[in-house]
This record gives structure tokens, C-alpha cells and sequence, in this order.
């Protein structure tokens, strides 16, 4: 991928059962055209007295407020909005929202279900990805192990993502609430399979097995049935799931930024960047523990210039920090799986999220073997995937057993992360590296 793919821009693509199907899309103020832009004030835990009359006297016309992060999202029809709005003295930043579609081409083989039979246990036969992380359920055994809190509290884990199929018998015990961030969209029921896959690896409990079964899960719904998701709708969620005081937030969704100046290429410039790192840091203040994917382009994320070619500057995986939980995914054979980004310093931990099995050739794509995917809930059924995306709800889920093991609010998300990184089996070099962070992830070892 060569020549200035990225710039400025923000991919907010369901990130992770997808591999290399296309570039993200740049947005550019256009002339005559209503933009939607993204507002970043100085003071991030309130928004200015006089905000609005100075977005109106820059022409704009602000469409939603995110109070507690101190930011606005806007519309505007005048394409020197950003120009004019930055001479404030108490705006930090400001830039285009963006939307990018997401990739489509997904790893995928839900038919393959079938030949299992109307009533087949599926875990036992198909979800090794689930017996990996709990060792053939052991950790099912173990104080917290299934999610059930020693204090009673249920502990929950916000899915922000497409939604959930609510009504799936294998997640409708465990289903907690849902709210959706997508207009046009009330429901949180999803209408894709992404959110419903995502969260029977976290907390399926019937002819499917997540890591908790017993966990909860909340639905925070930010993907409609196609199409991408703003910045301010992803930001806005995180922030609604801490006020809510769920335990822990997966993410399986990202995109990357791109900083045109190498002399910004490690400091917070772009607008949402900014937005992303503030949701994150409200939500860890608040005591969540927040995973999220590594992204599927198969490229060293520490080495940026390899997503933006020949140009200047350097790109970002949105969303990330080094404060949340970043997981790279893994196959059955316990290897890098052959689409995952890694990277020294950008990654915390790996867990499977299935390939293609070792005599796959992604260059021809033969020798595919399906059995090597993920197994979980999708909306009326069950269906294989594989991506970052099915690596990081179990690194989630992980860390809700740790939770419930200690009881709510008795771990900061700091001390999580912790047991879960000195808890992993170390599976390539010795110590930390970049393929698989701290390790591969173990419940098992977490809990005792």
C-alpha cells in the first residue's frame, strides 16, 4: 500500500474478522457540502460557558455534545469551519469526522455449522479457541472462573460493536441491556453477526461456551447493518458503558490515523485521536478495563511507514493506548495468525482468533482449512470467523473472571491488565516481543 492511503484519516472498520480488503478512505472538507467535524476543548471534564456562540460565529452548528470529555460534534456547511474555529483560545483541536466503509472481506464459514447436526455440542467438538484459553475448562473450576462474582454482583462486559442477538438462546440468560449510538437504529439487536460473535466468546452458555459463561454482557451498539461508525458515536458508547459501571469494554473495531508531520508522529494532534484517548481515559478513571483488537493488515504497527508508504509522517492505531488491554490473535497451533498486526510496544497479550491452518497460502489462498476458524453465537445460529476481533472479547472475558474472582470494584484496571500479562504463557522469544506482547493468554494460571 503505497502513496498517501491514509491521509488524515480514520478507518472505523469492524476490525478484525476482515483481512487487507481495501484502504480507508480520506475525508476532506468539500465546498457547499455539510461536514460533520469534531470539537476538542481545552478543559477535557467540561465544555466552555460561551461553546456554542463560537462554533455558530465559525459557522457551525453543533449536532451532538460529549459534556464529560469535553468535546462537541458539528455540522457545518462552511468549508472554513476548522480554520476559524481553531483560533479559539479554548479549543485544543479540531478536524473532519470520519466514516469509512468497512472492509468486507471477512473470514467466514458459518454453513460449515450444519454438518454438526440440529443438536450437536458444539463446544466439545468445534470451539478449541475457548478450551485453549481455559484449558479443556478447567478454569471453569476455579473461584470466578465462569464469571459468577464471589460477591454476588453481576460483572459485565460492554460489546461495542454491531449489537446482539438477544434472543440467541445461547447468550439471552447472560444478555444484560443494549443501547445503540446508530441513528436510525433504536434497537441494539444485531443485524451484521460481528457483536453476537464477539460476545458468545465472551459469554455463550448453552450448545456454544464463551471464556465466562456466567459472565453478562451489555450491547453498545455503534455498527448498523453496513457501513461505518463515527468517531463521537464509538466515543460517546465507552463513555455511556463506564457511567454505567460495566466491568470491562471490548472493542473489536479500529481504524488508524495518519500524522502528515514526522515531527507529531508520536503526540496527540488529530481531533479524534484526541477523542478516542479522553473516552479511553474516562472509562479506565471509572475503573473499566478496556480491550481492544490489533487490527488485520498483517503489518508491524510500530513501524508506521509500512501503512503509509513512501510519505512523510507516521499513522496510529485508533483506537489505542497503552492504558487499555491491545491483543494480537493467535491460531490453534498457538502461532502469529497469518493476518494480525504486531509489533514491540503495541501489543499487551495474544489469544486465538483463529487462521486457516498451517497449509494455508495467503499469497494464492490455497490449502484453506476452515476448522481452524472460530466458532460462536451469530444472529439465528452459529458461524466460523477469524480476526483480531475473536482474539480480544476472550482477553475481555478473562479479564471479567479476574474480576469476578476478587469481586467488583476490588481491581483497578491496572491490576488487571497485570495478572493477565504476568499470567500468559510465554510462546515465541523469551520475555516480551512484539508478536505476542507478554504472551498467550491462560484463565487457568490468571486465576490461580
Amino acid at each position: 500500500m503505497k502513496s498517501k492511503i491514509m491521509a488524515s484519516a480514520l478507518a472505523l472498520t469492524l476490525g478484525a474478522s476482515v483481512v487487507l480488503s481495501g484502504s480507508p478512505l480520506s475525508a476532506k472538507a468539500e465546498v457547499g457540502k455539510e461536514n460533520k467535524y469534531i470539537v476538542i476543548f481545552k478543559d477535557q471534564a467540561k465544555l466552555p460557558t460561551d461553546f456554542g456562540i463560537e462554533i455558530s460565529k465559525a459557522g457551525g452548528q453543533i449536532e451532538a455534545k460529549l459534556d464529560k470529555l469535553g468535546a462537541v460534534e458539528v455540522v457545518s456547511t462552511n468549508p472554513n469551519f476548522l480554520s476559524q474555529i481553531k483560533k479559539s483560545s479554548t479549543v485544543l483541536d479540531a478536524g473532519i469526522q470520519n466514516i469509512v466503509q468497512p472492509d468486507t472481506a471477512a473470514i467466514e464459514a458459518e454453513a460449515l455449522v450444519t454438518n454438526a447436526g440440529p443438536s450437536a455440542d458444539l463446544y466439545n467438538s468445534l470451539q478449541w479457541d475457548i478450551k485453549q484459553v481455559t484449558n479443556n475448562g478447567a478454569s471453569w473450576n476455579l473461584t470466578g472462573g465462569t464469571g459468577k462474582s464471589v460477591d454476588g454482583n453481576d460483572i459485565v462486559v460492554g460489546v461495542i460493536d454491531t449489537g446482539i442477538d438477544y434472543t440467541h438462546p445461547d447468550l439471552k440468560d447472560n444478555y444484560a441491556y443494549g443501547k445503540s449510538f446508530v441513528p436510525g437504529y433504536p434497537d441494539a439487536m444485531d443485524q451484521n453477526s460481528h457483536g453476537t460473535h464477539v460476545a458468545g466468546s465472551i459469554a455463550a452458555k448453552g450448545r456454544t461456551m464463551g471464556v465466562g459463561p456466567d459472565l453478562k454482557v451489555a450491547a453498545y451498539r455503534v455498527f448498523g447493518p453496513t457501513g461505518g461508525a463515527e468517531t463521537s458515536h464509538i466515543a460517546e458508547a465507552l463513555m455511556t458503558a463506564a457511567d454505567d459501571n460495566v466491568d470491562v469494554v471490548n472493542m473489536s473495531l479500529g481504524g488508524y490515523d495518519w500524522f502528515q508531520n514526522p515531527d507529531y508522529a508520536t503526540k496527540d494532534t488529530v481531533a479524534d485521536v484526541r477523542l478516542f484517548n479522553r473516552a479511553i481515559q474516562y472509562a479506565i478513571n471509572k475503573g473499566v478495563t478496556v480491550v481492544g483488537s490489533a487490527g488485520n493488515n498483517a503489518l508491524d504497527i510500530s513501524s508506521p511507514g509500512k501503512l503509509s508508504g513512501d510519505d512523510n509522517g507516521a499513522t496510529h492505531r485508533s483506537p489505542s493506548s497503552q492504558s487499555m488491554i491491545r491483543v494480537s490473535a493467535g491460531g490453534q497451533l498457538k502461532n502469529l495468525a497469518f493476518y494480525s498486526n504486531y509489533g514491540v510496544g503495541k501489543i499487551d497479550v495474544i489469544a486465538p482468533g483463529g487462521d486457516l491452518g498451517p497449509n494455508y497460502d495467503p499469497t494464492t489462498g490455497t490449502g484453506r482449512d476452515n476448522t481452524y476458524l472460530c466458532l460462536a453465537t451469530v444472529p439465528g445460529g452459529y458461524g466460523y470467523k477469524a480476526g483480531t476481533s475473536m482474539a480480544a472479547p476472550k482477553t475481555a472475558a478473562l479479564a471479567g473472571v479476574i474480576i469476578a474472582q476478587h469481586g467488583k470494584d476490588n481491581l483497578s484496571p491496572s491490576q488487571v491488565k497485570h495478572i493477565i500479562q504476568s499470567s500468559s504463557d510465554d510462546i515465541f522469544k523469551r520475555g516480551y516481543d512484539g508478536e505476542a506482547g507478554f504472551g498467550l493468554i491462560n484463565a487457568v494460571n490468571a486465576l490461580k
